[in-house]
């Protein structure tokens, strides 16, 4: 299992969820078996090539899903503009007037030639509780895909756990901007 070291800092907290590192990021196969928690997986493929590879892998390793998904992402404890084992996030997500903090930390991190990525946990705050994964990889005829992992069950405490049902719809509307995040401009019809 992924190391699952930690930062704290006087705005940290623990995870609210457990084990870290469960959607393991590093490992192609997922032997989800963790009860209580709904799993999620999906694939796509992004591009084909070394230019696709690349873009794809700085881009995940730069909060590219979340950010191009409308999200931002902002470093604490020990975060910057590219992931961190151990280092803490705000991940916002505005509409209009209204916006949702999300507070986060990195629990893995892989970045090998043929896979990148990582995940975050749930800090306390966070709307939901649980742990997910953004994997880039490319295989030995130059596919490139992206791989999106999650656990996920409602807020272990305040007011987001009587919106959960609510929330599991915005995750399946942010899921599907996820698995197109990464596409070449050409083949997104986006930015």
């Amino acid at each position: 299992m992924p190391n699952s070291r930690t930062r704290r800092g006087p705005s940290s907290g623990e995870l609210t969820y457990g084990p870290a590192g469960a959607t393991r990021p590093a490992e192609e196969p997922w032997p989800v078996g963790i009860t209580g928690l709904r799993p999620y997986t999906r694939t796509v493929v992004i591009g084909r090539g070394d230019t696709d590879w690349h873009a794809a892998a700085d881009a995940v390793l730069r909060w590219g899903v979340k950010r191009r998904s409308g999200f931002t992402v902002t470093g604490r404890e020990g975060g910057g503009s590219r992931v961190v084992e151990g280092a803490e996030y705000r991940i916002t997500a505005a509409f209009g007037p209204f916006a949702v903090r999300e507070p986060v930390r990195v629990v893995a991190v892989v970045d090998t030639p043929d896979r990148c990525g990582f995940a975050y946990g749930t800090l306390p705050g966070h709307p939901v509780s649980g742990e997910e994964a953004f994997v880039v990889h490319r295989s030995s005829d130059g596919t490139v895909a992206l791989t999106i992992r999650s656990l996920t069950r409602a807020a272990p405490h305040g007011p987001w756990r009587l919106v959960f049902p609510v929330l599991l719809v915005a995750q399946r509307f942010f899921r599907r901007r996820y698995l197109r995040a990464l596409l070449p401009a050409r083949r997104a019809g986006v930015r």
